[in-house]
């Protein structure tokens, strides 16, 4: 796979990137149901085997768990991806999940990732949400400074508006942000996209394949089979009146993956690889089956008549 520059960041990161949230397992509220590590692992080894070459993960998947996962997968390789993770989310004792922009926090959270990760320095930190607002100046300067004592090669954001990056800007560059994008949700067209373009800022985008809904697999039987600690089941685009208008988004996405002989998966990540704002996409990868239908979709071009019917039903 070719390899495109991530902002103005000395990092050329392949199209698609292991996404590692689900390997956080389902012991917490927003996991994907249970998981088994050496699952995980053996994900991670054939994306890289594939040519895949970085990795997005966060402290707050499964509660340092997909970290430590992500950390166990690369440890003793002669050639490691780059290692992207998150913070700015913190949990007690009890598991609940609270948000932190704090300097002190972030800190904290940043020398837990390290030791986590087994690793020295991290690829690329980023805000995971931008919350509380007020706060975010504070949490971005404080990033800046561990970038500069060389515990962080790049510093970004995730799910930030525009005026919200504009804020981080007149503090230090980002590297990239990460919004979440596919043809179920494409609104940051309209305003992210545009400003990153404009700024040259990165953008790694996740859920391409909406949390399974456009691989062709998803039928409503499933969706309504979810277990109670998958966080889809009760997410509003699992459920009707949203669900059938995604199935007949991903029945489409089928008919044009046939016409290229690639599986489902590879169309929708293909989709939203084809705007020119657009680095790559993280892709969720549970079992190393899953990852060579996926990774094709760094490599299709879909035609004008491809997009013209994906975007037909979106409209």
């Amino acid at each position: 796979m070719q390899t495109k520059q991530l902002g103005k960041s000395d990092l050329y990161i392949t199209p698609v990137g292991v996404g590692a949230w689900a390997m956080g397992g389902g012991g917490w509220k927003f996991g994907w149901g249970g998981q088994e590590d050496q699952d995980s692992i053996a994900a991670i080894h054939r994306a890289l085997d594939l040519g895949v070459n970085w990795i997005d993960t966060a402290a707050v998947y499964g509660l340092g768990h997909s970290e430590e996962i992500v950390g166990r997968a690369i440890k003793g390789l002669s050639e490691k991806p780059y290692i992207f993770t998150k913070g700015a989310r913190v949990w007690d004792e009890d598991g609940n999940i609270g948000r932190s922009l704090k300097a002190d926090s972030l800190r904290r959270e940043v020398e837990n990732s390290l030791r986590r990760l087994d690793v020295d320095v991290i690829d690329l930190y980023q805000i995971h949400w931008p919350q509380p607002d007020e706060d975010i100046e504070e949490g971005w300067t404080a990033l800046a400074e561990m970038q500069k004592e060389g515990k962080l090669r790049n510093i970004g954001v995730s799910n930030f508006s525009p005026s919200q990056m504009q804020r981080a800007l007149d503090i230090a560059p980002i590297t990239s942000n990460q919004p979440p994008y596919s043809a179920v949700r494409p609104g940051i067209e309209d305003d992210v996209l545009p400003f990153c373009l404009e700024n040259n800022i990165g953008v790694i985008v996740y859920s391409p394949m909406q949390a399974g809904l456009l691989t062709g697999k998803m039928t409503r039987e499933r969706a309504a089979g979810f277990p109670e600690n998958d966080w889809r089941h009760s997410n509003p685009e699992f459920q009707e009146p949203k669900l059938s208008k995604n199935l007949a988004l991903a029945d489409v996405m089928g008919e044009i993956a046939k016409r290229h002989d690639v599986p489902t998966p590879a169309v929708s990540i293909a989709w939203v690889l084809k705007h020119p704002a657009v680095t790559a996409a993280i892709v969720g990868m549970r079992r190393a089956d899953q990852v060579d239908d996926v990774v094709v979709g760094g490599t299709l071009e879909l035609d004008e008549q491809d997009i013209a019917k994906i975007d037909a039903l979106i409209r």
